[in-house]
Formats: C-alpha cells, sequence, structure tokens
C-alpha cells in the first residue's frame, strides 16, 4: 500500500500508540521533554523483513531523530540486507551488520551490543522490525533510563499493558511462559519474555555478554536474569504487543523447548553461585 507519492504508507496508529504519542506531548508542554535517543543504540535483528523494514526504521528514528539504528541481517534470502543497506546509505543514523546466516536472535543482539559498546553507546535498545514494538513508547524508555533504571522491560503484564491480534493459544503460552519462569527463578518482573526491552552500558557490562547460553527467546529471559543477580534495577513500563501485520513468526517448538530447559539451568547455576 502506497501514500499518493508512491512512498510505502505509514502504519496506523492504534489506540495505545495514539496514548502513548498523548504522554509525549504532556511531558514536552509540562516542561520536562523526554530525550530523543541521545547516545542509544537501537537493534533490530532481521530475516526476511524487506518490507516491514522501511516503516520500521522510518517511524522509530522519527520518535527517536538523536538515536543511532544498528541493522543486523542474517543473509535474508528477500534482499532484507539489500535494502538496509540502501537506507544505511541515505542515513548517517543507520548501519548495517551482515551476518553469514541465521544464526539465532540471541547472537544478534551480542554481536550488536558489542559494537554499541565499542562505539561508547551508553543506551540499548531491542525492538522488533515487524512492527509488532511500537516505537511511540520509547520516550517511556527513556524517561525510565532517567529515574534510574538499568534495564527496561516493554511489559505486556502491567497494568496499561496488553496484546492485540493473539488467539487464546498464545495468550497462554506467553503469559504461562512468564510465570512459568517467574516461578523458578523466583523474580517478580511480571513480563520476562518481552523482545522490547532497553539497557545501559552498566547492566550489559554487569550481564557479561560472553557469558550468555540463550539464543532463542530465552535470551531475554536470561539477561534479566543476570542483571538482577547483579543488583540491576529493572523497570517495567506498559507496552501493548501488536501481532505482526505482515510476514511470518519465528517462533517455533525448537525455541519454546530451549526456553523452558534454560529456566532450570539458570535456577541451578544461580544455586550453585555461578551468576
Amino acid at each position: 500500500m502506497c501514500s499518493g507519492k508512491g512512498e510505502p504508507a505509514r502504519p496506523a496508529l492504534t489506540a495505545a500508540s495514539t496514548a502513548a504519542m498523548l504522554w509525549y506531548r504532556a511531558r514536552r508542554m509540562a516542561g520536562r521533554p523526554p530525550a530523543e535517543g541521545e547516545n542509544t543504540l537501537i537493534v533490530t535483528p532481521t530475516y526476511n523483513e524487506r518490507y516491514n523494514l522501511p516503516l520500521f526504521a522510518r517511524a522509530t528514528l522519527e520518535v527517536a531523530p538523536r538515536a543511532h539504528l544498528l541493522i543486523v541481517d542474517d543473509a535474508s534470502p528477500d534482499g532484507t540486507g539489500r535494502v538496509a543497506d540502501e537506507l544505511a546509505a541515505g542515513d548517517e543514523r543507520i548501519s548495517v551488520l551482515h551476518r553469514a546466516g541465521k544464526l539465532g536472535l540471541g547472537t544478534a543482539y551480542i554481536e550488536g551490543f558489542g559494537v554499541g559498546l565499542d562505539k561508547d553507546f551508553n543506551y540499548f535498545v531491542e525492538m522488533d522490525t515487524d512492527l509488532s514494538h511500537d516505537p511511540n513508547y520509547l520516550p517511556g524508555f527513556f524517561e525510565a533510563f532517567a529515574d534510574g533504571a538499568d534495564v527496561v522491560i516493554g511489559s505486556r503484564n502491567v497494568p496499561g499493558g496488553g496484546v492485540e491480534g493473539w488467539g487464546l493459544g498464545r495468550h497462554v503460552l506467553s503469559k504461562g511462559g512468564s510465570l512459568y519462569a517467574r516461578s523458578i527463578l523466583g523474580v517478580k518482573v511480571r513480563d520476562l519474555t518481552s523482545g522490547y526491552k532497553g539497557y545501559t552500558r552498566r547492566a550489559l557490562e554487569s550481564i557479561d555478554l560472553s557469558s550468555i547460553d540463550s539464543n532463542g527467546y530465552s535470551f531475554q529471559i536470561e539477561t534479566t536474569f543476570r542483571a538482577l543477580r547483579r543488583g540491576m534495577r529493572v523497570a517495567e513500563v506498559p507496552i501493548v504487543f501488536v501481532d505482526r501485520r505482515a510476514g511470518e513468526s519465528k517462533m517455533s517448538r525448537k525455541i519454546f523447548a530451549e526456553a523452558v530447559m534454560m529456566v532450570w539451568k539458570l535456577r541451578l547455576s544461580a544455586l550453585r553461585g555461578e551468576i
């Protein structure tokens, strides 16, 4: 779908994203403007996201115009990497990390964070390219950082948070997974599997990225648990997750099984004092 000038149409605002924008404007009128992404690296892994990527990049950098966006592409066969290069050529805030193949979500973030740590960024945000993570929530992340949070989780399971577009089975799987992990690990964070997440440099350095064992969605559980074990302050800000409008979900039985087993591995490692 295109605008009258032949450009891709902007994704429609949900009621939740409209509320987030009204909050942003209220903060600005109150004389306390949120940050616009200064010293922040936003990392987005891609695999077959050529149609979503331009929309995502534009929407994200409109909300956070002083942030930088790192696209980590796993040799997408649909040409996403080429689209990423074209975006980077036209905007100095965008860079691309090309990888040899589909190597997994966790390693994509670890490599992306490594690039940012080498370049002296102080704040890091994970976002999905498929438009399920609304950029209009970013000011809430920046506010939480300003208030002293080391890790900020875009939470679907706190008041004001939620999900749009899921069936009953996916809801049960997500909420049950978070409850399962919380119970075994003994933590109070309500959304341990959210992929809309931010870290300070201090948090990433304390986690020790080289020690991370997870590569699928359990990566989110492991990084939060390690941060808590290091005494980091974790804050949850409400988001409404909107199921992808285009493309295919990357969730699989293998990824789910890894998460189930990783929770017990983390618990045992904590009992042995290894993390």
